[in-house]
């Protein structure tokens, strides 16, 4: 049952993968359709990830899906049987607002840590969850950098409003102004390492790269889903189509 170790509560942060309304950047190159079916798979990729972590890492954490556009979506609801995670909307004008209503969520619920996590990083390293947890035991914020200027990862022993206002969201200034903020409040700020996120054609690109030289390791040492990797197969060999 969610709650009922309260020591860290980690938060997913997803949106159901309607065509037209996710991943808008990578459209074109992808058709909607292509794009939905990409982030659909990244969703999968981060709740396995994170459920692996929690299990082979020992880690004392209970999962949350925050939902966009609704917990009601069915998508979410099948989320919600097969990888045992709770559901919980996310509310709010602005990703910020999101972002600090539901760490708000999570700390009245009697949590000691909440950690938010996007799902644009499906081969972010196990072990990063763990260090995540492991750098809040000494500082009051962890961030992990995404490469795009933005981060990936955010977590804090308490709720912190002031690091989710007057940001631009979606732009490179994102872990800038964070971290420029968290210096005014007086916090002890730590990072985790910088992670590729997956946002535009050079990111989608990289990935694609990745995945292909993956396929001549040991199929225990590979990183990416058979799923997200037979997906990126696809999607590669249209693109060299259309070019």
């Amino acid at each position: 049952m969610p709650g009922l170790h309260l020591s860290t509560a980690l938060v997913i942060f997803a949106k159901a993968p309607i065509p037209g309304q996710v991943k808008t950047r990578l459209s074109p190159p992808l058709t909607p359709d292509e794009a939905a079916t990409l982030h659909g798979s990244f969703v999968l990729d981060t709740l396995e990830r994170t459920k692996a972590a929690v299990g082979r890492l020992k880690l004392s954490m209970d999962r949350y899906l925050a939902c966009s556009p609704s917990t009601t979506h069915v998508f979410f609801k099948i989320m919600e049987e097969r990888q045992g995670v709770a559901l919980i909307e996310q509310v709010g004008v602005d990703l910020g607002a999101r972002m600090h209503q539901t760490i708000e969520t999570m700390f009245s619920r009697g949590y000691r840590r909440t950690v938010l996590l996007g799902t644009d990083v499906p081969t972010l390293p196990l072990e990063y969850f763990k260090q995540a947890l492991t750098l809040l035991d000494s500082h009051d914020l962890a961030l992990g950098p995404a490469l795009d200027g933005g981060y990936y990862l955010i977590g804090m022993n308490r709720s912190i409003p002031e690091l989710f206002t007057n940001i631009p969201w979606s732009t490179d200034q994102v872990l800038k102004l964070t971290q420029d903020q968290a210096g005014q409040l007086g916090l002890k700020t730590a990072l985790l390492q910088p992670w590729r996120d997956v946002d535009t054609r050079a990111d989608l690109e990289a990935l694609i790269e990745a995945c292909t030289a993956e396929t001549q390791k040991p199929k225990h040492e590979r990183v990416f889903s058979d799923r997200t990797a037979g997906v990126l197969q696809a999607l590669a060999k249209r693109l060299r189509s259309r070019a």
